[in-house]
């Protein structure tokens, strides 16, 4: 992908691809992996494309239960977002990985420190990825 833009297909939107990330026999064969980094938690998995598109899928989710108002948690999705879309070119740049984020605090947080929290993240699951092809 050229440019800092998100584009459609960096969305995840399959329904088959988000029951796969949450499905019991993937956490069993090890397919899917958990990374945390208040207050965001990442759940992510390698998933190889028909179409041939090598850049990575991600998902946003705020949960009502941890933010009661829809406006915070719109708000929420929007800094987490923005996190990502400034963060994801040098980590991940061609890796055809799906992401989900499930914010886990109960308050809101400042947007710097979702950026530090997203590049964790990514540069965790990229260190992941480097060693499972390496072995």
């Amino acid at each position: 992908m050229t440019g800092l833009r998100l584009y459609k297909k960096e969305k995840l939107c399959s329904l088959t691809a988000i029951e796969q990330l949450f499905s019991p026999s993937a956490k069993a064969d090890g397919g899917n992996n958990s990374v945390m980094a208040y207050p965001w938690r990442a759940v992510w998995r390698r998933s190889p494309r028909p179409d041939g598109c090598t850049c990575p899928r991600f998902l946003i989710s705020v949960p009502k239960k941890r933010l009661k108002k829809a406006v915070d948690r719109v708000r929420m999705r929007r800094v987490m977002r923005e996190a990502y879309r400034l963060g994801r070119v040098a980590e991940l740049a061609e890796q055809p990985v799906d992401i989900v984020f499930i914010y886990v605090a109960d308050k809101l947080t400042p947007h710097t420190m979702a950026q530090k929290s997203v590049r964790r993240i990514l540069s965790r699951i990229a260190e992941s990825l480097t060693t499972k092809t390496e072995e």
